[in-house]
């Protein structure tokens, strides 16, 4: 990828880094997750004067000299987020506070119902650090740490600790995050899986590559090559045929700005307070390993090929290919081996720099293959099912239904539901024997509008299959499947040449363990809560 200055209109020194920059990418691949709840307004507005100094805006950094005007690339990141309790506690006014959105009001334990959280993963079943009191939304705060190394999360969350003792009983760390062996922790701890050897990994605990692509928006500052695939696909002049890929607005991520309807999305006042803000959902997922690989040896099997089903499911095979571009294992793995070709021979020293730029070069784009992609080749679903996980969060304007006659925005249906996501796996699954272990994800989506993106593709794409045609048949993944098992289908090649196959008797793979719904506030916005300067008039 060859080096790029960043132009931008959108202040990217006053939205916080976590909105732009998924930090997993960038080289941090441990982070911590920190709750508080906030007694009082003066000691609440005391603590976040106290961590403004430490927030990591979205500027742009120097690493390896690629952007020419951006700022030293820190260790550790920090970040905070705050309920509408925590607003509240704060002292923002009631006239603002009234100006959010109903689901941000209410919280995530409120919205269990829309979102699917039933059975196992009822709120009665979630860590105890959501739990207590039996009230519907204790968490005020949430502090994110992300580093480089274990140790640097550690001396940043020393220094957190010591800001929130300065600020007395005011401030109190809620723990009961439950780890290993069901111990009570006071924090949630995530980073990248790594081998049993210590090798770091781009793996979850399903085995699949993560974290492969998110939202182009316009002024992001991401580099120009992510559109494809990142952005939004649009259609030539003949209105049958695919042109390539466009920005998403940027108002679709970030308050203050125009949005796909070309609209500002709704927005708390003032201005001041929700310019450049956005909103954060936050989610603990456990993930049932054991359910997992005995449904694809047991199902797999009768497939006849454990793979090819495994990658049936996901939409993907476990190295990240697409399987809309590389239909087959050996297509799958003979790409893997090129990109991994081209990635050791940018490193190599004894290549000459013109044969490592070359290597670059092609390691970039290779890596661009697992992105830049869509189903237009494949709407009937016979290589990739319609119903797969990739699939169903983000259909990459395959809700079409054909071309002919279609949206003149193929992604008409598609656009206004992106999600940037981030957040990192937590816990460890080398026993893979029993579904009860430490492991999972923490997952963290951003968005201006947590009911029209998150809810929207939670309750309508992940638990209702009516969008795509397929009845009562949820995400074989993140789905909550019935107690007596979900359903799913791989649909037939329209040549005839191989017939459908019914998956059945899906169990839950994924449960909530707890969460709820944040915003972001913009620097701007907290220096003012942080002083009381809050002015709705």
């Amino acid at each position: 990828m060859a080096g790029f200055e960043i132009h931008t209109a959108i202040d990217l020194h006053d939205i916080q880094g976590n909105v732009i920059k998924g930090y997993g990418r960038y080289g941090f691949p441990v982070a911590r997750y920190v709750l508080f709840q906030l007694h009082t307004e003066e000691a609440g507005r005391s603590f976040l004067d106290k961590l403004l100094p430490l927030v990591t805006t979205s500027a742009p950094w120097t690493r390896y000299g690629k952007v020419a005007a951006g700022t030293k690339r820190p260790d550790v990141t920090t970040n905070v987020a705050l309920t509408y309790s925590g607003l509240k506690r704060v002292g923002v006014p009631e006239k603002s506070l009234q100006t959010f959105p109903d689901e941000f009001s209410m919280g995530m334990r409120a919205r269990t119902s829309i979102l699917g959280d039933d059975g196992p993963s009822a709120p009665e079943h979630w860590d105890s650090v959501w739990q207590s009191d039996g009230r519907s939304q204790v968490v005020d705060l949430l502090v994110t740490i992300n580093a480089n190394t274990p140790e640097n999360r550690e001396q940043r969350y020393q220094e957190i600790m010591a800001m929130a003792a300065a600020c007395g009983d005011g401030v109190e760390q809620l723990t009961g995050h439950s780890g290993p062996d069901g111990v009570e922790l006071p924090y949630q701890d995530a980073g990248a899986l790594a081998t049993p050897d210590g090798q770091i990994t781009d793996r979850e605990h399903f085995g699949y590559a993560d974290g492969i692509s998110d939202p182009y928006f316009k002024e992001s500052g991401s580099h120009p090559d992510y559109v494809s695939g990142g952005g939004k696909p649009v259609r030539g002049q003949s209105g049958n045929t695919r042109a390539g890929w466009e920005p998403l607005a940027t108002g679709e991520f970030v308050l203050g700005h125009v949005d796909e309807a070309d609209e500002y999305p709704a927005a708390p006042i003032p201005h001041e307070l929700s310019a450049n803000g956005t909103y954060l959902v936050y989610r603990k997922l456990h993930q049932n390993v054991a359910s997992f690989d005995r449904f694809v040896s047991e199902q797999g099997g009768a497939y006849g090929d454990e793979e090819e089903f495994a990658a049936k499911l996901v939409g993907r095979w476990r190295n990240g290919a697409p399987l809309s571009r590389f239909p087959t294992k050996a297509t799958a793995d003979a790409y893997e081996a090129e990109l991994q070709g081209a990635n050791a021979d940018r490193k190599d020293k004894s290549k000459t720099e013109a044969e490592r730029d070359a290597a670059k070069k092609r390691y970039y784009e290779l890596k661009q293959h697992r992105m830049a992609f869509d189903y237009e080749d494949d709407l009937s679903g016979a290589r990739c099912p319609i119903g797969s996980h990739t699939r169903r969060t983000n259909p990459r304007g395959a809700l079409e239904f054909g071309v002919d006659g279609a949206f003149n925005t193929p992604g008409a249906l598609v656009n206004r539901r992106r999600l940037v996501r981030r957040g990192l796996p937590y816990g460890n699954s080398f026993d893979r024997s029993a579904d009860d272990g430490d492991h999972g994800i923490i997952f963290m989506a951003i968005g201006a509008s947590i009911s029209r993106q998150f809810e929207f593709v939670q309750q309508q794409w992940v638990n209702y299959g009516n969008d795509f045609k397929l009845a009562s048949e949820r995400d074989p993944i993140l789905g909550n499947q019935p107690e007596s098992g979900g359903t799913m289908i791989f649909e037939a090649d329209p040549n005839g040449d191989t017939p459908p196959h019914f998956c059945t008797n899906i169990p839950r793979f994924v449960e909530t363990r707890g969460g709820d719904y944040f915003f972001v506030p913009s620097l701007t916005a907290l220096a003012a809560i942080a002083q009381g300067g809050i002015d709705p008039t």
